[in-house]
């Protein structure tokens, strides 16, 4: 068999086989405004998937752009016969006039998709037989499944309008509303396994990458909170007299040294601090339930050091979170504990700033509430998936991200002094201070 058939074979063999698995265990994720997880929800199943797709020569070899396949031309019919399949087939094809376009130019391919090409069809042909189920009932959509996902990667990286959109691709604003939120659907539905927090074995290997960085041991990631605005006119209209309802989503992210995001919380309301979101969440039940972050302490200068997560002031200070000392005194442990602790804390505003540089985030989002958090939900999918595959289409590489840090905004509730000096989590960081101070 040529090696295309086989290719193309295999990878609808493996597409239906993850459908079906996902059939089996379906997400719930949709149903509600907040998107809130962590690996717990999904089990081994999903991290044997996700490893599965992860392996690069697989994916490679399972790339099938639907795009390049042939399409029989057929004579124009006469004035007022009925379209047959061969002239639906040519309709289809001429609306990726768009997609050819830019496919010839990588530079073109990046700002349009915040990916490459060769990560654009393997992401086709992995959504394929999602991206085609499911149209609106009474009026089906004769799109193929890389023109639907190019339409809704357009809204997703350059944030332009659905009339713009539509004009571009040549079709109805109407199905390029469809194909934003059914390929944001689709992902945060059935591949959420994206993220989710490592199993203990990867975790391991997780905190080795950060103390080889920064000197503190049995690290597993850094967390941060952000916001995005979300405006949204009474009449879905964008003219000067609509009432504006402004709002902002708070988002709170666990990432690693990679800017892998590890865990991600979407959906409450801007206004509300950082502390009072942590608390709130299900990453921090499981880690005070002793279901996460549970592996055995390291012994760090006499002190039992349980695995933690690095965060910044707005945070409270608890056995499985660090935070910086407050007025460290120059050129002592605790300034070095500072350092080190900043260092982690630009990997997470790196990944904040790589999420708004996808174009519907990095300004106010027109849409619902709902659909607002769905689309910031995709974007961190993606962001992993690009990771995952190499491409640093989406990744911003800045030398000041202080741009993206909001902390000082939003500061933590006013806690007693019990609080700030509980003994376990100071005697852990005094021994971690002490630890960097030996590493550098």
């Amino acid at each position: 068999m040529e090696s295309k058939k086989l290719a193309a074979l295999l990878s609808s063999l493996v597409s239906e086989l993850l459908v079906l698995v996902l059939l089996l265990f379906p997400s719930d994720s949709c149903n509600s405004n907040s998107w809130d997880f962590n690996s717990n929800s999904h089990g081994i199943l999903f991290r044997i998937i996700r490893h599965y797709l992860s392996c690069q020569e697989l994916a490679t070899s399972l790339s099938v752009f639907p795009i390049s396949k042939k399409r029989k031309r057929t004579q124009l019919r006469e004035a007022g016969s009925e379209p047959t399949h061969e002239d639906r087939d040519l309709e289809r094809g001429s609306r990726l006039g768009e997609l050819n376009r830019v496919a010839h130019n990588p530079d073109s391919f990046k700002a349009t998709f915040r990916m490459r090409s060769s990560t654009f069809e393997w992401l086709s042909g992995l959504l394929e037989p999602l991206l085609e189920c499911r149209d609106p009932i009474g009026t089906p959509i004769n799109l193929s499944s890389e023109l639907r996902l190019g339409i809704g990667l357009f809204r997703l990286a350059t944030g332009s309008s659905y009339i713009e959109i539509a004009e571009r691709f040549g079709v109805t604003e109407s199905v390029t509303r469809f194909c934003a939120k059914q390929l944001c659907r689709v992902l945060c539905t059935n591949f959420r396994f994206w993220i989710a927090f490592p199993a203990p074995t990867e975790l391991e290997l997780v905190s080795k990458d950060i103390e080889g960085l920064t000197g503190l041991p049995n690290c597993c990631g850094v967390i941060d909170c952000t916001r995005f605005n979300v405006v949204k006119r009474n009449d879905c209209k964008l003219t000067s007299d609509d009432e504006v309802q402004d709002d902002s989503i708070a988002v709170q992210i666990v990432v690693d040294s990679s800017s892998r995001i590890l865990s991600i919380v979407a959906g409450f309301r801007g206004d509300k601090n950082d502390s009072r979101i942590l608390k709130s969440t299900t990453l921090c039940h499981d880690i005070e339930g002793r279901r996460l972050l549970n592996a055995t302490p390291v012994i760090v200068n006499g002190v039992a050091v349980d695995q933690y997560l690095i965060g910044d002031g707005g945070y409270p200070l608890l056995p499985w979170l660090m935070i910086p000392f407050v007025d460290a005194v120059p050129g002592s442990c605790e300034e070095k504990f500072n350092a080190a602790n900043n260092l982690m804390h630009v990997f997470a505003l790196r990944t904040i700033a790589s999420l708004k540089n996808w174009g519907v985030l990095n300004k106010p989002i027109e849409e619902e509430f709902k659909t607002a958090v769905g689309f910031i939900g995709a974007c961190s999918i993606l962001h992993n998936i690009l990771l995952m595959r190499e491409d640093d289409s989406a990744l911003i590489d800045a030398g000041d991200y202080s741009l993206y840090d909001q902390g000082s905004q939003f500061h933590k509730d006013a806690m007693t002094e019990e609080n700030l000096t509980e003994k376990k989590a100071s005697d852990t960081r005094r021994a971690l201070a002490t630890r960097v101070t030996e590493f550098s």
